[in-house]
C-alpha cells in the first residue's frame, strides 16, 4: 500500500478510470463486432453512426491511437459497402 496521501489518491482515481475505460471499450468493441457480424444493410447502416461515435471517443480519449480509430471506420465503412 502507498504511504503517501497523494499516492493514495492516484490509486483510487486511476481504479475509477481503469474502469471506466474497460466499460466504453468494451461496449465500442462490442459495437463493432455486431456491425461485422450483421449481414442486412439496412440493419447495418443503422449501428454505424453509433459505432463510428464511439470510436472516436476512445481517440478522443486516448484509449486508442486516432490512426486506428481511422482504420476501424474506414473498415467498417468497407463492410457498409459491400453488403
Amino acid at each position: 500500500m502507498p504511504n503517501h496521501t497523494a499516492t493514495i489518491k492516484s490509486v483510487r482515481k486511476n481504479k475509477k478510470r481503469r474502469a471506466s475505460n474497460r466499460y466504453y471499450g468494451k461496449t465500442t468493441r462490442n459495437l463493432i463486432k455486431k456491425l461485422h457480424a450483421t449481414t442486412n444493410k439496412k440493419e447495418a447502416e443503422e449501428l454505424h453512426p453509433k459505432t463510428v461515435s464511439e470510436v472516436d471517443k476512445l481517440a478522443k480519449r486516448n484509449l486508442i491511437h486516432k490512426k486506428k480509430a481511422a482504420h476501424i471506420k474506414s473498415q467498417l465503412a468497407k463492410k457498409i459497402a459491400s453488403l
